[in-house]
């Protein structure tokens, strides 16, 4: 690791925390594009922590370290990056802007007290990056926005300010204006209304202060009166509007204490503008992040149980007090094994501690439940890849753990001798599946092991073996997650490939009719004979299958009318036309012979199968597909292209109505086919701009339309 310390020129000291008041957790979020990785480069370079900041297009930032990262030049995992400001010691976590990777961005939210928004002042914002603000409006996380990419020639600081307030609120206030260069176009200074001072960053960062000229004082005075009013608004001193409106000049100290106190409460959300070329408003950012965001004491901590279920006190952020702790990413390091990003929610976690690790709650994604006692072996402060060893983490704070046996992503940490369980934070549900095989034996032995890992460290994908159609599926959150997982597994050294997902089927007769079943074989010694004569009729969809016994004066013989049945069921599980099970049917056994020597259970077995085989010719098989109801939540403007898509895919829409949620957004339910939804999670995406979202659950089985039945008939014929 020391050799990933020099390749990342790592140059500042190893973070120390003297108390969880010291500690700020905060979460990057953004559009992809809109400047988070670059932007955090920029403040370690401006800290000191690293020597130089990297870039996006060179592979060389501290955050962007995965391999698929470096390739694809967009951030496709959670990555740590701590700071110190001031003595505070501030986590950063950036977090993809891609929506396939949402469930890196939801272990962000979970690990961090507050959320920076980074806006592009090029791009604005997408509608997926307007939803999460409403999503942290609901738990009242502390929020500000950052402007970002300032140096671009198409920048407008007042544009992207504007859009904030109309997508974000009113309280969305700048606390700073742009100040451009000689040449009128660069962004050369900020305009601090708070202060009443110029940031002429024309020499570089940090800012040289200075007095405004003339002709910044009349934008100055516009845009810090309606600050004051909006700190004011939110302060706890009510005398203190009324003092404003008569004139009274407040004090600055005043309204940075107000503002601070308001920001911490998540009641006010200031803008900064920064340039991560120029270093244009790095230290405006820095004094947000450390004195306007809260410290973990501010904020709420997640509800505990214990292992069983049983309540248990709310934590609070005491390093004194019980251990608690969450792995909110796991990933594999080829050279130290298994890494764990662990935020500590109270108590504190030292070397050589013993510890237990639960996880419950994730079993149909692959996760069973399990419990364990480790030994912890060294604590690391992570900087993205580097691990910088420190001696203990206390309540507040983030780390990083090696080697441990069990520890998958969303697991709980606490104390061996008083075990307990935090609920797993909301996981999307997977929508895309992605069938993969080995190309070879010794491949299915490395696939194995490396899907063991990714599993364990990605709660967002799910692992399924399907037994009807014997593939291997992954469910994946969307093509871009997809192509991340399969390079992830052919970087482990797996050669494989994919293929098109097949759905279970199933078939069934749609008529009655009777069916003739004759094995008869002589090839000296004993020989085989049996013969049975079965009628059969459709049941209602979802009966399942009935077998009757209607067979008089002995014509099979009593221990062998078992052996027609399992022989009919076993025809049934291979399927009568294209190989799918056979449902909803009832088989009834009339008649039959037997001979003394040569009749056995395996003859009349086979026979019941011929039967089955012989009454499905003439009583109208037909193929069933599983249709699935499925809700979909998407923005107004794009129901009318959902529903025109649905009608295309035969799916049948139930009902529209608004999202009781979210305002501005419309939830629809159909039942639509499940051959229909293989791809439907990147087709909803392209319908309403990243913002749609659906979920699925089986409904039932419904006969397919005879043109494709006729199709897979042919296909199954065709493979023999």
């Amino acid at each position: 690791m020391a050799q990933k310390n020099q390749e990342k020129g790592v140059t500042g000291g190893t973070p120390v925390v003297t108390g969880p008041d010291r500690v700020r957790n905060v979460v990057l979020v953004g559009h992809s594009g809109a400047g988070k990785t670059t932007l955090v480069e920029a403040l370690l370079a401006a800290t000191g922590t690293i020597g130089r900041a990297g870039t996006v297009t060179d592979g060389t930032t501290v955050c962007d370290h995965d391999p698929a990262a470096v390739r694809q030049q967009r951030s496709v995992s959670l990555a740590c990056a701590p700071l110190v400001h001031d003595g505070v010691k501030v986590n950063l976590l950036d977090t993809p802007g891609y929506a396939d990777f949402v469930g890196e961005l939801r272990a962000g939210l979970r690990a961090a007290d507050a959320a920076l928004f980074v806006v592009s002042a090029v791009d604005g914002m997408d509608a997926a990056t307007a939803a999460l603000w409403e999503e942290c409006a609901a738990v009242d996380m502390p929020r500000a926005v950052a402007v970002a990419r300032l140096d671009h020639p198409r920048a407008d600081f007042d544009e992207a300010v504007a859009l904030c307030q109309r997508v974000f609120g009113d309280n969305v206030q700048p606390l700073y204006l742009t100040m451009l260069g000689d040449d009128g176009v660069s962004v050369a200074g900020l305009l601090g209304l708070i202060t009443q001072r110029v940031f002429d960053y024309t020499a570089g960062h940090p800012a040289a202060v200075r007095e405004p000229d003339p002709e910044h004082l009349p934008a100055i005075a516009e845009s810090r009166g309606e600050l004051i009013e909006g700190i004011i608004a939110e302060s706890e001193d009510e005398t203190l509007m009324d003092r404003y409106l008569e004139g009274e000049e407040i004090g600055t100290d005043i309204l940075i204490e107000d503002l601070e106190k308001a920001v911490a409460r998540g009641h006010f959300y200031p803008v900064v503008p920064v340039c991560a070329e120029t270093g244009v408003g790095l230290d405006a950012l820095l004094e947000v992040l450390t004195a306007g965001f809260p410290s973990p004491l501010e904020h709420d901590l997640p509800a505990v149980t214990g292992v069983d279920g049983g309540p248990r006190p709310p934590l609070t952020c005491d390093p004194d007090g019980p251990l608690v702790a969450e792995v909110v990413k796991t990933t594999v390091d080829r050279h130290v094994g298994r890494v764990s990003l662990v935020r500590v929610f109270s108590g504190t976690l030292r070397p050589d501690q013993v510890i237990h690790v639960s996880g419950h709650g994730l079993t149909e994604r692959g996760h069973p439940d399990h419990d364990a006692d480790e030994r912890v072996g060294h604590i690391f402060t992570p900087l993205g890849a580097t691990l910088r060893e420190v001696s203990a983490c206390m309540a507040g704070d983030l780390c990083a753990i090696t080697k441990s046996g069990s520890a998958e992503t969303g697991d709980t940490i606490s104390a061996r001798d008083e075990p307990l369980l935090i609920a797993p934070w909301e996981m999307p549900e997977p929508l895309l599946p992605v069938a993969i095989v080995a190309k070879s034996r010794a491949d299915e032995d490395a696939l194995a092991r490396n899907l063991a890992r990714l599993v364990a460290g990605d709660p967002t994908m799910r692992l399924e073996r399907n037994p009807e159609t014997h593939q291997l599926v992954l469910w994946c959150m969307g093509e871009a997650h997809a192509d991340v997982v399969l390079d992830r597994l052919r970087s482990g050294g797996v050669e494989l490939e994919t293929e098109p997902v097949r759905v279970s089927l199933r078939e069934t007769l749609t008529g009655a009719a009777r069916g003739h079943g004759r094995h008869v074989k002589q090839s000296g010694g004993h020989g085989q004979y049996a013969v049975c004569d079965i009628e059969v009729e459709p049941l209602p969809r979802g009966a399942g299958f009935e077998f009757v016994d209607k067979v008089v004066g002995g014509a099979v013989p009593h221990n062998y009318i078992p052996s027609v049945e399992k022989g009919v069921r076993a025809q049934m599980e291979r399927g009568l036309v294209a190989g799918h099970p056979v449902v909803d049917l009832r088989v009834t056994l009339v008649d039959g012979k037997a001979h003394s020597v040569d009749s056995s259970d395996a003859a009349f077995q086979t026979a019941g199968a011929l039967a089955l085989r012989d009454a499905a010719d003439k009583a109208a098989p037909a193929l069933l597909e599983p249709v699935d109801e499925v809700t979909i939540r998407v923005p107004d403007p794009s129901v009318g292209a959902v529903l025109g898509d649905l009608s295309g895919r035969r799916g049948r829409v139930l009902g529209t109505e608004p999202d009781p949620d979210a305002e501005g957004r419309t939830l629809v339910r159909a039942e639509v086919p499940a051959t229909e939804l293989l791809r439907y999670a990147v087709e909803l995406r392209a319908m309403t701009a990243g913002t749609g979202t659906f979920r699925r659950e089986f409904a039932r089985y419904d006969p397919m339309p005879t043109h494709l039945a006729d199709q897979l008939r042919k296909e199954h014929a065709a493979n023999g």
